[in-house]
């Protein structure tokens, strides 16, 4: 029970790799709050987990990542329910792709205020809280190995997941005198129903027939498979422990091997 009487929020909770973070955050003996913005989804999941852990040990927020007010609001529920936050899993993205050319305005502005903004303001909520608790915490940033380098159709997603990985280490350098480490984890290819929309997308840009595309990694990746959500519970529930309190301002690759640094 690595995670024992620990609170922790996870962003994007309610679905893909934050729902399976969620549930190991539990079976580890954490409280866990699950945030999201949609809230049909949030139902769903906080059902399941209560079904496997308890009523006590299960929250659900709807949160809006881009609305300060919502995040603020999300940090005060949670402490005044739980009495403080120990660990936070920004997950929470967004995921849009087309070549260089045909990139929009509207679709810059939603990967970047989700992916970056997001990100930021949710941990500077949190990493505020958790210095006037004045017990530390732990911080996940949920980058890509997209964030590694760039792809021709992929390029404000890269950047922002870029960003993310930089925002991981500034952070990271900044808050460890209060106790607080931040690090980050780099899935490769994940296996989510998400894939579908990108899967499709890439058809689309790549005259490909569906299905193609998400084939073709699958079996490019040096482990041999895509990833699944759970594959990214074990780095999620080290980078949350004391297991890992001398890491500090690190990316974790954790992608079957298709990235090395």
């Amino acid at each position: 029970m690595k995670l024992s009487e620990k609170v922790a929020v996870v962003t994007g909770g309610a679905r893909g790799i934050g729902l399976a973070i969620a549930q190991r955050y539990l079976a580890e003996g954490a409280k866990v709050v699950v945030a999201d913005i949609d809230e049909a989804s949030i139902e769903d999941a906080v059902e399941r987990l209560k079904n496997e852990a308890g009523d006590e040990v299960v929250m659900g927020v709807r949160l809006d990542v881009c609305d300060r007010a919502s995040i603020d609001g999300l940090v005060k529920a949670v402490i005044q329910r739980f009495d403080g936050i120990d660990i936070l899993v920004n997950n929470a993205a967004v995921f849009d792709m087309a070549p260089v050319l045909e990139v929009t305005e509207q679709s810059y502005d939603k990967q970047f205020n989700v992916n970056v903004k997001g990100t930021f303001f949710m941990l500077q909520t949190v990493a505020q809280a958790m210095v006037e608790r004045g017990q530390g915490g732990k911080i996940i940033n949920m980058a890509s190995q997209a964030g590694r380098r760039g792809e021709a159709l992929v390029s404000m997603y890269c950047a922002s997941k870029a960003a993310v990985i930089s925002l991981t280490q500034s952070c990271g350098l900044d808050l460890i005198k209060h106790g607080i480490n931040v690090n980050g984890i780099a899935p490769g290819v994940v296996d989510t129903p998400m894939w579908k929309e990108v899967d499709a997308l890439f058809a689309r840009y790549e005259n490909r027939p569906l299905g193609e595309k998400k084939r073709l990694v699958g079996e490019a990746v040096p482990y041999g498979r895509m990833g699944h959500p759970e594959d990214h519970t074990g780095a999620a529930v080290f980078l949350a422990s004391s297991d890992s309190d001398y890491v500090v301002a690190q990316t974790l690759n954790v992608d079957g091997g298709n990235w090395m640094s």
